[in-house]
């Protein structure tokens, strides 16, 4: 029996890596591959990552949220798009067959242009914060819904290029995003740069306590723009992160002086008998 042994003809594709370098000049460090995956399958839950989480249905992102952004409600009730009590009352309403935005849209209290408006805004804005790098790994929950449905889903490819794109963005203004969420303080410049009446509203709420999303929550905006101008406010050198705190200089230590006894901050479990020792020595 001949073995044959056989040859390839052409050798395999090489598979994609990424540019790391190009990556880190960039400032970003690329998005979730489970979010892509989750995309192809089109599944349906909630993805929990480290700043956030985002809602999708048959693989398209309906809702997004993170501490680091206002969510809807504060985006549609701060500059009076929709009362606070109009809000409060359909939020308690919702149930498993109404979502809070349906409830608005039947009432007659919210144009369905505002809302889809404010909703992709949110969406967007939280997902600036969910997808970035993160230390810990993300995990979904399939079959999770969110109370405030789909006002219109978005593609997770689109919403990859827009994230992609902010943190160019940001990167190009201001490479270093220590400003980002360290509370602000201002500069005092010899000659202080000219700034939009938006900047100057940021501006006036820096006071060495607020951070960028402090400002935003406070103005009722986006996180994100209120990071963009944040950055070029650090550009022109009118606001800086606050500097860390010095440490506290520990108390010094001096000896006792003749005739006083030091007093022991850890008791001795032998304290008993080397007293007893010293006792027995000194009636020697």
């Amino acid at each position: 029996m001949t073995a044959v042994k056989a040859t390839p003809t052409t050798p395999p594709p090489r598979l994609p890596v990424r540019d790391k370098a190009a990556a880190g000049d960039r400032g970003w460090g690329g998005v979730s591959p489970m979010l892509t995956r989750l995309a192809a399958e089109e599944a349906t839950g909630v993805l929990v990552r480290e700043r956030g989480s985002l809602h999708l249905v048959d693989g398209r992102v309906v809702h997004a949220e993170s501490p680091s952004a206002p969510g809807l409600d504060l985006l549609l009730t701060a500059h009076g798009t929709l009362g606070t009590e109009a809000w409060e009352a359909a939020a308690r309403a919702t149930d498993d067959r109404h979502a809070t935005t349906r409830l608005l849209l039947d009432g007659g209290l919210l144009s369905p242009g505002a809302l889809e408006l404010c909703h992709l805004g949110a969406l967007y804005d939280a997902a600036y914060f969910v997808l970035a790098p993160s230390s810990t790994p993300g995990r979904f929950r399939y079959g999770v819904t969110h109370p405030l449905g789909g006002v219109r889903p978005v593609p997770v490819a689109a919403l990859e290029r827009e994230t992609l794109r902010r943190r160019d963005l940001l990167h190009r203004v201001w490479p270093d995003a220590a400003t980002d969420g360290a509370p602000l303080v201002r500069a005092d410049p010899v000659a202080p740069a000219p700034v939009t009446p938006r900047q100057a509203a940021v501006l006036d709420r820096v006071d060495g306590v607020r951070t960028a999303t402090d400002i935003a929550r406070e103005l009722g905006r986006r996180a994100y723009p209120t990071l963009l101008d944040v950055r070029r406010l650090v550009s022109a050198g009118l606001v800086s992160p606050r500097p860390p705190a010095p440490l506290a200089a520990a108390p010094a230590v001096t000896a006792p002086g003749p005739g006083v006894t030091p007093v022991l901050d850890v008791v001795d479990p032998d304290i008993t008998l080397l007293k007893r020792l010293r006792d027995a020595l000194e009636a020697l």
